[in-house]
């Protein structure tokens, strides 16, 4: 993602109320009244997918997130179809250096890894991207499944695997690396979705993916995201509550 002017929010438009902050009140029965820490930990351990907003103030996006050894090729056509992000595997910290891996910008020696500007935060927690060995090309929904359940064992098991003999740079799948105290250090969504993680019992690896609109050509809003929920049954939680809980 590239940098922006202060003050100015790319998922904002300045003729509409895109972007904006709304009301976290559901209608009774709705999956958003459902939308507690308590039925996000249950949904990530259910192998189901969540929604979690990270705040207006920051990237503004509302992220699809699955724990990484649940994925199926359905749950990657899921985000892709519905999501619409890049598809991206958080790992915790201490998984990330068991397994030797860097941030992307300090393992890259070029002119465009310096000085980053980002508006929402102070550095990326990109990392390689990696497919797993038994794949193919890496990109269908089969392969990219197999690549992030594999990753998700691995998060579980970090003292004894060989990342290397599984793994192969470059991939299709995108690793993230959490800050090593978690939402005390950043409040991204990869410290968001790797702290549910921890609070249901789960290896410290989840699947990230943005929800983008196709109409306007932004991220979807907190308020549209929430009709994604409750037609779809799923439990959406803003990043506060979260950081409330567990920060």
């Amino acid at each position: 993602m590239t940098g922006r002017q202060a003050g100015a929010h790319p998922n904002t438009d300045p003729n509409t109320d895109e972007g904006t902050e709304t009301s976290t009140e559901a209608a009774p029965g709705s999956s958003s009244e459902r939308g507690s820490i308590d039925h996000a930990l249950q949904a990530l351990r259910a192998g189901e997918p969540i929604l979690v907003h990270d705040a207006a103030d920051r990237e503004g996006e509302t992220d699809l997130i699955y724990h990484a050894d649940a994925v199926t090729p359905d749950a990657v056509a899921r985000m892709r179809n519905d999501a619409g992000g890049l598809v991206c595997v958080a790992l915790g910290h201490d998984v990330a250096e068991a397994f030797d891996l860097p941030f992307y910008g300090e393992a890259v020696d070029h002119p465009a890894t310096g000085d980053h500007d980002l508006g929402y935060d102070e550095r990326s927690s990109f990392s390689l991207t990696v497919n797993h060995r038994d794949t193919y090309t890496g990109i269908t929904d089969a392969d990219r499944s197999r690549t992030i359940r594999a990753l998700g064992e691995a998060a579980g098991t970090p003292a004894t695997t060989d990342f290397a003999s599984e793994f192969r740079v470059p991939g299709h799948v995108h690793l993230l690396k959490g800050a090593p105290e978690l939402l005390a250090q950043r409040e991204g969504h990869t410290e968001l979705g790797l702290a549910l993680a921890a609070a249901a019992d789960l290896p410290p690896a989840v699947v990230v993916c943005e929800m983008l609109d196709d109409e306007t050509g932004r991220a979807r809003t907190p308020a549209d995201a929430r009709v994604y929920a409750d037609n779809h049954d799923v439990t959406y939680i803003e990043g506060r509550t979260v950081l409330d809980r567990f920060a």
